[in-house]
């Protein structure tokens, strides 16, 4: 009988991965409409991680504070000790934003969001092939 196998090598690479893995908690997300062009599109598939702290210029899966249980996809605008919407952001709150202003409904309409509803930062996009990678920076 023959018996095959892994080296210690890779079953320690496996077990690395898995602790990661583990670690950060990816999780993967559609994106459903326009309000993130040009960074993102309408049918693109994301990385993002539950671990990991929103800087500003990020962008943030959160749970939209006037819509419980609805995700969104937006880019953190502003952080604790930022301006933004005509008030200072305070400890706890995050300022979204979408790519496209004229299509996007984010901070401008319901205000700050509780850095508790954030549900993970992006990290990259897998889908389409073409356009796989780390996502663009924000516009200017």
């Amino acid at each position: 009988m023959q018996r095959y196998h892994v080296p210690k090598s890779a079953r320690t690479l496996t077990l690395l991965v898995a602790a990661a893995a583990l670690w950060w908690r990816p999780f993967r997300i559609a994106v459903d409409g326009q309000s993130m062009a040009p960074a993102l599109h309408q049918g693109d598939y994301l990385v993002a991680t539950a671990r990991g702290r929103p800087r500003s210029g990020a962008i943030v899966v959160v749970e939209r504070p006037d819509r419980p249980g609805l995700e969104i996809v937006k880019r953190v605008r502003a952080v604790p000790g930022e301006i933004a919407g005509g008030r200072l952001v305070e400890a706890g709150e995050l300022w979204l934003t979408g790519d496209d202003p004229a299509r996007s409904t984010d901070s401008r309409t319901f205000g700050v969001v509780a850095r508790s509803a954030v549900r993970g930062v992006v990290r990259f996009r897998y889908w389409p092939p073409a356009r796989f990678g780390p996502i663009a920076p924000p516009p200017a």
